[in-house]
């Protein structure tokens, strides 16, 4: 496991909270449930849950209440109580004189309260009396909820301890000791029980109770929401780490594709560079070598003044087609003709030169917006040699008084046409001569590039010789 992974793993589990503070849910209810005008009350307690005077033991209680009804207007009783042989013992909630937020049949009296056992319990928002004091306790109010939170801490044949929470902290991390003073009330009462009654008796609506619970610890008492639960904890620690796992993959799977996408590049220039070699052996090299021989034999005949002008002729032309094969070499290796429109502006310019002078008119057709697309080397060099080897057969075999070149863009395919007025030939007798036309070595870099080529040719209808490519997206 990476460190990366620890650090998570660790992260997610601070944020779960401390487990160790978790005990035992005795029993528990999420109600609703609504007690109007019930008498001694109504026992809600279906576990055989019971503490009895001997019991040593320490147990916390929880309810929600939603006051039906505002005491300030209306007295009445409504209490969370405990029954032990059907007698009254420990009651919290709202006792009949107190008409506040209190716990009766307790062995104390609080300073506000008239009756005995009487005890108001603390609160966070107390109440002011019209001269400005303030007491230290909260009317039930319509609308209003609370919660109420106390423990017992049970004392064999003694005075059991009480410690009550009005409206306690129970968020993640909260304890009863990080619980503020205001909220806190402690006071003795018998606190024993075999029943827990749930009890409104007076005027009003009644009273709604939730989210009952009896547990062993405080920690039971926390919400705790779903995202930091153990289990949510542990999902989201096995997410984290195999999605620290999957983003490691996904990177070292890119590192890889782009070492071989530059693996790629790279043979692809070497196989560029192996290509211009090839050229300059075979093209320059034969016509320099042309030239050469030229040269010697105008040297030899230096005495036959006809035969000199003749080989001058021809060392004239081997030079124009190396200047024209050297600056096609040119044009292939510099970076800034790999685009669509260096493409065809070769093409037209190529056209332009080699039918310059001869009795042969060339047309040119071509788009005036080209979209912006960049060729591999590879294939913009096949295109050209396909419609180079095209316009040297009509300018040395078709014999036609024209020649027409024509490039359209339609539906992501570049086309071009060429076509010519003169004598035709026979398609399928020159397929078994490929030699003398070239036909075969057009085909075959079409094939290369994933173009389609047709030729169309008859005696004396011309030749229509027409390419077709996919360009890149």
């Amino acid at each position: 496991m990476s460190s990366l992974q620890i650090n998570v793993l660790l992260m997610l589990l601070a944020l779960g909270g401390d487990f160790s503070a978790r005990g035992m849910v005795l029993w528990s209810l999420a109600g609703p449930i609504e007690v109007h005008e019930n008498g001694s009350g109504t026992n809600v307690l279906d576990v055989p849950l019971k503490h009895n005077d001997n019991s040593r033991d320490t147990l916390y209680f929880k309810f929600e209440v939603d006051p039906l009804s505002d005491v300030g207007t209306e007295e009445y009783l409504a209490a969370f109580e405990f029954f032990e042989g059907g007698e009254e013992r420990l009651a919290v909630g709202n006792s009949l004189k107190a008409w506040a937020y209190s716990a009766f049949n307790t062995l104390d009296t609080g300073p506000n309260n008239k009756v005995q056992g009487d005890l108001d319990l603390h609160s966070a928002h107390p109440e002011i009396i019209n001269k400005g004091d303030v007491l230290n306790y909260e009317l039930p109010r319509r609308g209003n909820r609370c919660t109420i939170v106390f423990k017992v801490q049970f004392v064999p044949a003694g005075d059991d301890l009480v410690t009550a929470w009005m409206n306690p902290n129970l968020s993640q991390g909260a304890t009863e000791e990080s619980q503020p003073e205001e909220l806190t009330t402690k006071f003795k009462a018998n606190a024993s029980f075999d029943q827990i009654r749930l009890r409104h008796q007076g005027n009003g609506d009644g009273w709604i109770f939730r989210n009952l619970m009896v547990t062993t610890a405080f920690g039971d008492l926390v919400v705790v929401h779903f995202w930091q639960e153990l289990w949510f904890i542990c999902c989201a620690v096995t997410v984290m780490l195999a999605a620290v796992g999957g983003t490691v993959r996904i990177v070292e799977k890119r590192k890889y594709q782009s070492q071989l996408r530059q693996a790629e590049q790279e043979r692809a220039l070497e196989r560029e560079r192996a290509r211009i070699a090839q050229d300059l052996h075979d093209e320059l090299g034969s016509l320099l070598t042309r030239i050469s021989l030229l040269g010697g034999l105008l040297r030899s005949d230096m005495n036959n003044p006809g035969q000199v002008e003749a080989t001058a002729e021809k060392i004239s032309g081997a030079a124009d087609q190396t200047v024209r094969a050297l600056e096609e070499i040119v044009w292939a290796v510099r970076p800034g003709s790999d685009t669509l429109q260096s493409l065809v502006d070769y093409i037209a310019h190529f056209a332009i030169e080699l039918f310059e002078g001869n009795s042969t008119r060339c047309r040119l057709d071509l788009p005036a917006d080209l979209p912006t697309h960049t060729l591999h080397p590879d294939v913009r060099h096949n295109i050209f040699l396909i419609i180079k080897e095209a316009l040297n057969n009509a300018l040395k075999h078709a014999g036609g008084s024209v020649v027409q070149v024509q490039i359209r863009i339609e539906a992501g395919k570049l086309k071009i046409l060429i076509g010519d007025n003169g004598k035709g030939f026979d398609a399928q007798a020159s397929a078994a001569n490929s030699e003398r036309n070239g036909l075969e070595n057009m085909r075959r870099r079409a094939l290369a590039v994933g173009g389609q080529l047709e030729v169309t040719s008859a005696p004396g209808i011309g030749t229509r010789v027409e390419f077709q490519v996919n360009l890149p997206h």
